[in-house]
């Protein structure tokens, strides 16, 4: 897993006084007068949109918000976003009665500086700050004169990840009073074609969300719109003010035929990797638990509530063990022990009866639980083909044996050394995250944050749900040497049920027109390999402006305005117009071991008695029945080969027996058709020459 950077957004706006009639009083943030808040002091914001456009799971968003000045003096509008914490700011800009003044996405430790700058000068700035589980804020204030209109726009963009089998989008809705113009619109665009889309609100009741909410998907779209109306957005049916307060969640899959996907774009490409169907891996699963003084009262008891539910999950062919830490370490077994019915029985007896009682010996306990999972493995007490996992859980620092931050990532680093993940859990705010983050990453683990609260227990056993189906251990994402660079990273010690692996690299050639890309890794039986091939040759279709773009890899069919196109995998593209004629494009593919072989294009015309008369071209001339009478068959200069004549056109021509591969229904064999052949580049049968129908390009 790799570490995420948190951009934050200063905006370096120096506005003069005579220029903007702004004053330069210091940033209030989020006052009484906020935006979007309510129709406050003369300030009403009359247009909300949050604009999403998401292909391939990258998600770009737009967050527009429109507000005038009703009052008859300048006013301190304030501009407020959730964003997810895996989001990127990408651009801000402000409109004040149509001049547009742009923002400047700074790294966090230089925007916070210029930011307290920023501030203390008077000037206008915006800051990215953390807000609850899943969101930061990002906060901008602005005087507005009287009468003016002012737009805040907000771009960001964020990788979606898929958890427990689907694609998530967060949107946090907090509009703070009825807007006349408030739309939510996400359009999904997914090569693979979307198998599932559903989009929820915890704010808002399912029947009147269904009748604010259109959501739909077919193919490779999917969209969806959450536009209430004025008296949709009440919170009762006399209110002036607004329901729209909570998480707007849209949630979608993919199909998948294989378990990867390969997409190349402009010379760059990125692997899904997500297997479906695949054994568990059994897994031995220590975990680490601190159970010192400030673990007292709530926290203990959802502790012991959320590993009593887990240990309902734990499989029998699991092996587990528990460490408890305080100022010293004592743990429930000396080695880890099978996950039978007995076992299990003992050890909710076990963890009901956890307590807290002193310090914080967070190394010491780590080390313990860390050399129990090594005993196992080097004196085979756990199967071969399974995988270790450390889980552990505290809810402060670290004040008893080794408290040195630095020193314990070490020790740890040095007793793992990268067989296993390390998974970090803190309860609550009073540590050191990024401590328990960093010794994750570095232990090919991650560190996730508990907050206290009436779920905690739910967060825990949701944490579990995410680990506790392993598929695949030991993943290598392999490329050909020649053909890739600048990859990311492209190893990971598992794959979990439900998850997805994602990799991205550049291709060394941008002409090049295929290659291989491996998957493998250790299943629960076997080893495992997963072969795609990736072809960089793409077919377009175009509605206006507008391209749509696949491979000769996809299985799709698009139908608009009586026209409808399918690509038959590695086969055929079909083209039928309504009642009509249909084409058949195949695709010819050759052995390329032989120098001057490439794949070669076949157009084929179905029904071509439906054309019109006034159809011609090379091909179109012979669509409807001309007269022509072969005679005069004799031996030619290949015995195997008659020639004849025929009469055509008013020309007497010499042609040769021969056959050819109608490839229309059969694209790799084909079936033999016999057939004249005409000599002279169809002199005397073609209307003209044959270079009156070469033309410099297609377009």
């Amino acid at each position: 897993m790799a570490s995420t950077w948190w951009p934050c957004l200063v905006l370096a706006l120096l506005f003069s006084e005579a220029a903007s009639g702004f004053s330069r009083s210091p940033l209030r943030l989020l006052g009484k007068r906020s935006l979007p808040g309510g129709a406050v002091d003369g300030i009403e914001v009359y247009s909300t949109k949050i604009s999403c456009k998401v292909t391939s799971r990258f998600a770009h968003n737009v967050v527009t918000t429109k507000a005038v000045n009703n009052a008859d003096k300048a006013k301190e509008v304030s501009f407020d976003v959730e964003l997810p914490k895996t989001a990127f700011i990408t651009n801000f800009t402000l409109t004040i009665d149509g001049v547009t003044y742009p923002g400047n996405v700074k790294e966090k430790e230089v925007a916070k500086k210029q930011y307290e700058k920023a501030v203390s000068q008077g000037k206008t700035a915006g800051l990215v700050k953390a807000s609850g589980r899943k969101l930061e804020k990002f906060t901008v204030s602005v005087n507005v004169a009287a009468g003016s209109n002012v737009i805040f726009e907000l771009t960001y963009e964020e990788l979606l990840k898929r958890h427990q089998g689907k694609y998530e989008m967060f949107l946090k809705v907090q509009p703070k009073q009825l807007i006349k113009h408030f739309e939510i619109e996400a359009q999904i665009f997914e090569p693979q074609g979307i198998s599932t889309l559903d989009a929820e609100a915890s704010f808002i009741t399912n029947d009147l969300l269904g009748s604010a909410l259109t959501k739909s998907f077919s193919g490779k779209k999917g969209h969806v719109s959450f536009k209430p109306s004025l008296d949709q957005q009440r919170s009762c049916p006399t209110c002036s003010d607004s329901l729209l307060n909570g998480d707007f969640t849209i949630t979608y899959d993919v199909n998948r035929e294989s378990p990867a996907n390969v997409q190349v774009v402009n010379g760059y490409f990125v692997h899904f990797f997500a297997p479906q169907g695949l054994p568990v891996v059994p897994k031995n699963v220590v975990f680490v638990i601190d159970v010192s003084g400030s673990m007292a009262g709530r926290k203990i008891q959802q502790t012991r509530d959320a590993l009593l539910k887990i240990l309902d999950d734990v499989k029998e062919t699991d092996y587990l063990n528990f460490i408890l830490f305080s100022g010293g370490v004592t743990t429930w077994k000396d080695q880890l022990v099978q996950a039978t019915p007995e076992n299990l029985q003992e050890a909710r007896t076990f963890v009901k009866n956890i307590r807290d009682d002193g310090m914080t010996n967070l190394n010491d306990g780590l080390l313990r639980g860390i050399h129990m999972l090594n005993k196992a493995r080097e004196e085979n007490l756990v199967p071969e083909r399974s995988t270790s996992i450390v889980i552990m859980l505290t809810d402060g620092d670290a004040n008893a044996g080794e408290s040195r931050p630095e020193r314990i990532q070490e020790n740890v680093r040095n007793a793992i050394k990268g067989k296993f993940p390390l998974y970090n859990l803190g309860f609550g705010n009073n540590l050191n995250f990024n401590f328990l983050e960093t010794m994750g990453l570095e232990n090919h683990g991650f560190a996730r944050r508990i907050y206290e609260d009436s779920d905690a227990d739910l967060q825990l056993q949701g944490f579990y749900d995410e680990v506790a189906n392993p598929l695949l251990t030991e993943v290598e994402m392999e490329y050909p040497q020649n053909a890739i660079l600048d990859l990311t990273q492209n190893s990971y010690q598992h794959f979990y049920d439900g998850s997805e692996i994602v990799v991205a690299g550049r291709l060394a050639d941008e002409n090049i027109n295929s290659f291989k890309a491996d998957v493998k890794g250790q299943g629960a039986f076997n080893d495992l390999t997963f072969t795609e091939e990736v072809t960089t040759e793409k077919i377009t279709l175009w509605n206006g402006d507008e391209p749509s773009t696949f491979s000769w890899l996809d299985t799709v069919t698009v139908t608009q305005d009586r026209i409808s196109v399918t690509i038959n995998r590695k086969k055929n593209m079909v083209i039928s117009f309504g009642d009509g004629v249909t084409f058949v494009v195949v695709l010819h593919q050759v052995w390329k071991k032989l120098p001057g072989h490439y794949d070669f294009l076949g157009f084929y015309v179905v029904d071509s008695h439906r054309m019109s008369a006034q159809t011609h071209g090379l091909l179109g001339q012979f669509f409807h029945p001309f007269d022509f009478k072969v005679s005069d068959i004799h031996p030619g200069s290949d015995p195997t080969k008659p020639d004849a004549t025929m009469v055509v056109k008013n020309h007497r021509l010499t042609v040769t027996r021969g056959s050819q591969k109608d490839y229309r229904k059969d694209a790799s064999v084909g079936m033999k058709v016999a057939c004249w052949f005409v000599h002279n580049n169809g002199k005397g049968l073609i209307d003209g020459i044959h270079t009156d129908y070469i033309v410099p390009n297609l377009f």
